[in-house]
């Protein structure tokens, strides 16, 4: 029984659709049913029932979706275990993220790391995506995380992570639709995040594109600010889901919408210098990952099924050099 079998038939059963699993996984919609149909041969029984939308799994299928969920996590972290074995000797590591990481990810990744890492003396620093990379250029930081910027960047290594979406969030008691807020025909106004961060630049960008141009009263470099006034009911705001994630005790009173017409979404990748030990970015890739799928995306995507076909994780990959 193949591996890819299973995980493609763990991809397709959490997202409910053939062609989300093939995004998701880097493969063909036609390699996708490939596998599953490979795996349904050899169990001799139907996994899935392909006229439900979303595809639902049969009842052979929800029995075997946990064993093979449990089998999946069991060895991520036996490859978390080689990572660690070989590189135990590690001495240093200056580790660089994004605040939206903060609180939920960042203190599993470094309890991970300290235990793969026994003789490794860490230093961890929250600075928002342009430092990150910046002092990743300078060998000031060995790993970074932090959002793409829109122009190149050269002599750093680049391991793409996440899609994250661009949605509005608004307050959870509105009837209007996402069209209303973006065209003007609300009296809340649209709440910024600072156009000196990333973020804000690229809403702004996008903004420009459509030829809109609400008016300024509120910016904020504050994810908390900007998403706890629009939770008063005090305007809208341009998001992300990992930025409403973040917003924990927000959450009951703001609702995301599909941001209307072309969407567009940052993206988010590990980021380190050229030559710096593989083994060492390898373990924080893999732990990154499993973290943020299950810390993050899933909760969120749960919640809200309509976010999975653009918030995801990127297929695991080696780095793309000089990005």
């Amino acid at each position: 029984m193949s591996l890819k079998w299973l995980e493609v038939f763990q991809l397709t059963a959490r997202h409910g659709s053939v062609k989300l699993a093939a995004q998701h996984s880097g493969l063909s919609v036609s390699t996708v049913s490939h596998h599953l149909r490979c795996l349904e041969d050899a169990l001799g029984c139907h996994l899935l029932d392909h006229a439900k939308r979303p595809m639902a799994l049969t009842v052979q299928g929800t029995l075997l979706l946990p064993y093979v969920e449990a089998a999946i996590a069991m060895l991520d972290s036996g490859t978390i275990a080689v990572f660690s074995d070989q590189i135990a000797e590690t001495r240093n590591l200056r580790l660089g993220l994004i605040e939206d990481f903060d609180s939920e990810v960042a203190p599993l990744l470094t309890r991970q790391l300290a235990a793969s890492l026994p003789k490794c003396q860490f230093s961890h620093y929250t600075r928002p995506s342009h430092e990150v990379i910046d002092l990743i250029r300078r060998r000031e930081l060995d790993i970074g995380v932090a959002a793409q910027p829109s122009v190149e960047v050269e002599d750093v290594n680049e391991y793409p992570l996440l899609r994250d979406p661009f949605v509005l969030a608004v307050p959870a008691d509105s009837d209007l639709v996402a069209e209303d807020y973006v065209e003007g025909r609300t009296t809340l106004p649209l709440i910024r995040y600072s156009q000196r961060q990333l973020i804000g630049s690229r809403i702004e960008t996008h903004l420009r594109r459509m030829k809109l141009s609400p008016p300024n009263r509120f910016e904020f470099e504050s994810n908390q600010s900007v998403l706890g006034l629009v939770a008063e009911g005090q305007g809208w705001a341009i998001t992300t889901p990992t930025n409403y994630y973040r917003a924990l005790r927000f959450q009951s009173r703001l609702k995301l919408l599909p941001f209307p017409g072309r969407g567009f979404s940052r993206y988010i990748s590990v980021y380190t210098s050229p030559g710096y030990g593989s083994g060492v970015v390898d373990l924080v890739v893999t732990t990154l990952r499993l973290q943020i799928q299950s810390k993050v995306i899933d909760p969120t995507t749960d919640k809200m099924p309509w976010l999975k076909a653009g918030f995801h994780l990127f297929p695991a990959a080696k780095a793309i050099e000089e990005f």
